[in-house]
């Protein structure tokens, strides 16, 4: 694999408002998109931007994978909950349990392991978390105790959660500001095709197996991903000392002294630095990586809680737990008990249909994955060169009205008993449009508060999980007793909306929000606790 060495005479830089970017360049500067590059690479050629194309794409695929594996198995056995119900002797809403509790884990496994991938790096804390996944697996694969199964589906649960900052953590890593939207949207594809795990945990009954089939089948998925992580997922944990930016130049005045006093520095650094070889193949597949004793461990925890007051981030945590308390749990609860009842009738093993739909919304919505970033690229051309962090909001607003229509039609088959199509249409709708939520709102938040990723994964992670869970908690005792209608279609579609509808807001007056937040304790707090690398 031969690097293509990336220009580190790149003039980017960000204003003192996180979110708004200096991405105008010099003539003979690499550009993409009419972009200089952002973050500004350095010479090293160990700096996780300088690696080559293929590497990156290969630890994206791991991290995409692990997104799938993660997703489907923690919500595939929701088609077995009739089952469970009949093995273990509990009501149904007992039974589902062992996808709500298991969720709520999965969030809350990001508090030990996003600190502790801080301290002992990505690559040692991604293995060990596959060896805990897969053991999970293995050992809900041998339960025959509703109580063992539980355990057993907590432990892959608590160690797969990771796998939902992980992929937004090194896409900070290795990717530049430019490919952020592509490159968040192949990790969002594989956490929302997670989604269609009810659809082979259906399949694997038919062949005359039990349930335990689906977790054996995970296992063997999650000892392959272990593997192909062992020799492609290096470290991605690095020190880029940024470039000094002359004062003169901070404001934006992009006049050609300021570009020369600039690149002055840029030959100073180059001058000075001695640019250490590239690591051998031994050294890139060592399973652990060097203590940082400087890392906080138990601040990053309660510090990530404070991120609950920036808008942003409120509204990712907000987004995810909706679309996935609301619509993935919905459906994966709903349907397969109502289509194995009259007048549908169907078999079991054809109750985990309804991922077809889920496939082909997102399937209609890959196509579309690099559209945010040409957007917001387009509109900082027009803007002489200056990004803003809303720029790439636009791409949510027919989004906005697909999704609470999807969720209308849905709760209406329900209610009425309407032929199966409709409850197709309405989840291919819900998850088009949840494809570019999920996508563009992490993008957004990541772009527009300059606090350490790591306490924002954190903090997304919990609060999406958290909402998620406490939707789903008494989630088919509030439907059988309210129906389908009032709840799916009425209470569910009003929040999904009102929350939809905030990408105005942000459209509108996202950038006085940051200018307003730029000035608080909240941004001076995070600013002074930044971590090389982990910011912008």
């Amino acid at each position: 694999m031969v690097a293509i060495q990336h220009d580190y005479h790149s003039h980017a830089h960000e204003a003192e408002v996180p979110g708004t970017v200096d991405l105008s360049a010099v003539e003979g500067e690499e550009t993409h998109y009419g972009q200089a590059l952002f973050p500004v690479p350095s010479a090293d050629p160990n700096d996780p931007l300088q690696w080559p194309t293929f590497k990156k794409n290969m630890i994206l695929a791991c991290c995409a994978m692990y997104s799938f594996l993660g997703n489907s198995a923690l919500v595939g056995p929701s088609v077995y909950i009739g089952i469970f119900v009949e093995q273990f002797g509990v009501d149904p809403n007992t039974a589902a349990g062992l996808i709500n509790y298991p969720n709520l884990a999965y969030g809350f496994g990001s508090l030990l392991l996003v600190p502790l991938y801080q301290k002992i790096g990505r690559r040692p804390v991604m293995l060990a978390s596959l060896i805990l996944y897969a053991g999970g697996l293995i050992g809900a694969s041998q339960c025959t105790t509703y109580s063992a199964l539980m355990g057993a589906r907590v432990i892959h649960a608590f160690g797969s959660g990771v796998c939902e900052a992980l992929p937004v953590q090194l896409v900070n890593d290795i990717f530049f500001l430019h490919e952020r939207g592509k490159k968040l949207g192949w990790y969002t594809a594989g956490l929302c095709l997670g989604s269609t795990g009810p659809l082979y945990a259906g399949y694997m009954l038919s062949g005359g197996y039990s349930w335990t089939l689906f977790f054996y089948v995970e296992f063997a998925f999650a000892v392959a991903l272990l593997i192909m992580a062992f020799f492609f997922v290096e470290e991605s944990k690095f020190n880029r000392v940024t470039p000094p930016v002359s004062e003169s130049n901070s404001e934006f005045q992009n006049d050609e002294t300021n570009k020369d006093v600039t690149s002055q520095h840029l030959s100073e650094v180059e001058t000075n630095t001695v640019v250490p070889p590239r690591k051998s193949l031994a050294q890139q597949l060592k399973p652990w990586s060097l203590i940082d004793r400087e890392a906080p461990f138990f601040t990053t925890m309660w510090r990530s809680f404070t991120l609950l007051l920036v808008p942003s981030t409120f509204w990712v945590i907000t987004t995810y737990g909706i679309y996935i308390g609301l619509g993935a749990l919905s459906f994966n609860f709903i349907f397969p008990a109502k289509i194995v009842t009259a007048p549908y009738n169907w078999p079991h093993t054809n109750s985990g249909l309804i991922a077809i739909a889920t496939m082909l919304g997102y399937g209609l919505a890959l196509p579309l994955l690099p559209a945010s970033d040409r957007i917001a690229a387009r509109s900082t051309l027009k803007n002489k060169g200056i990004r803003e962090a809303e720029m790439r909001l636009p791409i949510l607003l027919l989004a906005m009205l697909v999704a609470p229509a999807g969720l209308i039609l849905f709760g209406m088959a329900a209610e009425k008993n309407l032929h199966w199509v409709a409850y197709f249409f309405g989840v291919g709708m819900v998850q088009w449009a949840s494809y570019f939520y999920f996508t563009v709102t992490l993008a957004y938040a990541m772009d527009s508060h300059n606090s350490n990723l790591s306490e924002m994964l954190i903090i997304m992670n919990i609060g999406k999980q958290a909402i998620s869970f406490g939707l789903g908690l008494e989630l088919l005792n509030w439907i059988l007793h309210t129906g389908y209608a009032k709840v799916i279609a009425g209470a569910f579609t009003v929040v999904l909306f009102l929350n939809n509808v905030v990408v105005i807001i942000f459209m509108l007056w996202g950038k006085k929000i940051r200018v307003l937040m730029a000035n608080t304790w909240l941004t001076r707090l995070h600013a002074r606790t930044a971590i090389a690398g982990e910011t912008h």
